[in-house]
């Protein structure tokens, strides 16, 4: 059950990572979007196509633009913070009542 459990976490780390980084990739986009950037920079291209879908699926179910500013950024970090405390906090649960 050991091997089981250390598994677990290791998913559970590595989820945690992921998410993290995802947050920091929307926090930078946000961030560039206010400087009006360069649509040929590959860094912004970049940026701009590993959050602009998640902003479409939101905006999709929600109205995310409110006095001018988009709350699109916010929802996704919410969402992921979310995530973040509930199911990863659920992993390490799972893999330490394993042990």
């Amino acid at each position: 059950m050991i091997i089981i459990a250390t598994f677990i976490e290791a998913i559970a780390q590595i989820l945690h990572m992921v998410i993290n980084i995802y947050i920091w990739i929307v926090i930078i986009a946000a961030l560039i979007t206010w400087v009006r950037p360069d649509p040929y920079n590959p860094i912004v291209q970049v940026l701009m196509r590993l959050t602009e879908p998640v902003y479409v699926f939101i905006r999709k179910y929600i109205p995310t633009v409110i006095g001018g500013i988009d709350l699109a950024p916010i929802i996704v970090i919410l969402g992921l913070q979310f995530l973040d405390l509930f199911f990863v906090k659920l992993l390490y649960s799972f893999a330490s009542a394993l042990q």
